[in-house]
């Protein structure tokens, strides 16, 4: 099986595999000659590529050992590269669930966590600005509140849409001159997908924004750089000073406006923090320890932060098998994009992937806490909702043992593994290559983290409104130590009307938030920085 492996890889790297980063979607060529394969195998450019999806997996996927040999998957039978992909994510049960560890419940047809990024086009090409910080679309994002409520949920500032006015809690109630756009209907939710997050050049809203004023605007497409966060603010809490950081989403890009962000809380005394991750489908792990280390006690620097815990094969690769092992042709390049040469590395010429060790116990899969700046807290609220995954997840899974953590809103995604992206012909496969656990070894979230207080998200409000139900339910426990609400502050928590709205399931809000803003990036990239000389 392993001398198959090699000989699929190397006619496969023959029909052009190119460098990749996991910062920069821009491609490299390798200043460099891939090895002529000694054996010719027969195919199309298509079946060689599904062989190759097959092979990769088979030897870097987190769940690898539940894989049939080759001779049995048989990749070339899949009709598609998603069917086949789809097909290795089902072999994986979670024994506490009873279902592959990558089933979704709101999409089962489509694996929970792996996908393939095509670069510009497609579901997962979003891969690009979510993380990249830099977009080119309308610049929001909108669900429902309730069955016949469509409202913006975030706006990213200098934004195509920021630019018409638009803003969180805006009510759309019309689409392309369409009115007929509530949830109750599968064919609007489809328009509304199409509309909003589709590949339209442009589209034309009517919407009723916080003041009760009527717009029409159109909005066209642009880039712009993306800034995760929304939105910060201190409030005097009784005696205490407690911030608040909407954060959207792990970008690489943040590190400057991250710190000034949390410096000025320090600035101001406070010390307890609200980080309101409600939307936030992860990114990079870099981004997230940075944060990790500017909330977390000054005592648990030098403490591991989390491990890293890859399948078994790459945690015991022999010599031998390094050479042979496909990541022998996955340039691991410096933090300028650049080849790495390391002669005495594994393929003798540029530095890759498997020249780090994959083990449990190495310093390269541990990262221990490095407290910076000067804040002490006694507190830290997470909001989180269904659409809170992978590094947000991890923000909070390694802060909950050593400092006192509330979680306010609703069950979280539930993604504790992540990837590094590997380059096949002209796309990027992303499939679980390893799991993170805290100091206390927990992780094994795939249900998602439970929240200390279950609340809806309020989409009627503005970012930092305090009487928006989650920040509200943060400030009250900051004031009272408890979220136990008195009548009145309960009626304040609440739509006023005497009329109940008809709100979304828990299980229909998983589900929208799957199917509008398909795009929406959910993962844990790990890029190493290993210099090797």
């Amino acid at each position: 099986m392993k001398k198959n492996t090699f000989k699929y890889l190397l006619i496969y790297l023959i029909c052009g595999i190119s460098l990749f980063t996991a910062c920069k979607k821009t491609t490299l060529t390798p200043e460099v000659t891939p090895p002529t394969p000694t054996t010719t195998v027969t195919g199309s450019r298509e079946e060689l590529t599904k062989d190759s999806i097959f092979l990769y997996s088979k030897e870097l996927y987190y769940w690898n050992t539940s894989l049939p040999a080759f001779d049995v998957f048989k990749p070339r039978t899949y009709s598609s590269n998603e069917s086949e992909l789809f097909a290795i994510t089902q072999f994986s049960v979670n024994p506490e669930t009873g279902r592959p560890y990558e089933y979704s419940s709101s999409n089962p047809t489509s694996p929970k966590y792996s996908f393939f990024d095509y670069g510009t086009t497609g579901k997962t090409s979003a891969l690009k600005a979510d993380v990249n910080g830099t977009e080119n679309d309308f610049g929001f994002s909108a669900t429902y509140n309730t069955t016949s409520d469509l409202r913006v949920k975030y706006v990213y500032p200098n934004s195509p849409a920021s630019q018409q006015g638009l803003t969180r809690g805006c009510r759309l109630t019309a689409i392309n001159g369409r009115t007929s756009i509530s949830y109750t209907s599968a064919a609007n939710v489809n328009f509304v997908n199409d509309a909003l997050f589709g590949t339209s050049p442009s589209v034309s809203l009517t919407f009723i924004d916080l003041t009760g004023a009527i717009k029409n605007v159109t909005i066209t497409r642009a880039t712009y750089t993306v800034n995760p966060i929304l939105f910060t603010n201190v409030y005097t809490v009784g005696t205490k000073k407690v911030g608040y950081i909407v954060f959207n989403s792990f970008t690489n890009n943040a590190s400057a406006s991250i710190n000034n962000a949390f410096s000025n809380f320090s600035t101001q005394g406070v010390t307890e923090v609200v980080v309101d991750l409600r939307y936030n489908g992860g990114g990079y792990v870099s981004t997230a320890t940075q944060i990790i280390n500017i909330l977390s006690p000054v005592a648990q620097t030098g403490n591991i932060m989390f491990s890293t815990y890859y399948n078994s094969y790459l945690q015991n690769l022999t010599t031998t098998q390094r050479k042979a092992s496909v990541l022998a042709h996955q340039p691991l390049l410096d933090d300028a994009g650049k080849l790495q040469t390391f002669t005495s590395g594994v393929n003798g010429k540029y530095a890759t992937y498997a020249d780090l060790d994959y083990s449990a116990t190495s310093s390269d899969n541990i990262e221990k806490f490095a407290k910076s700046g000067s804040l002490n807290l006694s507190r830290v609220y997470f909001i989180v909702t269904g659409s809170t995954a992978s590094a947000s997840e991890l923000t909070v899974n390694c802060l909950k043992p050593v400092m006192d953590v509330k979680l306010i809103g609703a069950t979280t995604y539930g993604k504790p593994v992540g990837f590094f992206p590997i380059k096949i012909d002209k796309f990027d496969m992303y499939i679980p290559e390893f799991e993170t656990k805290n100091q206390s070894g927990t992780g094994g979230y795939y249900s998602g983290l439970t929240v200390d207080k279950d609340a809806y998200d309020d989409l009627t409000r503005a970012w930092g409104d305090e009487s928006e139900t989650l920040l509200a339910f943060a400030l009250l426990y900051a004031r009272t130590g408890s979220f136990i609400t008195t009548g009145s502050k309960s009626a304040s928590l609440s739509a006023q009307s005497t009329t109940i709205p008809e709100r979304l399931s828990a299980a229909e809000l998983k589900i929208v938030s799957e199917q509008l803003d398909q795009n929406g990036f959910k993962g844990m990239i790990y890029k190493p920085h290993r210099i090797f000389k």
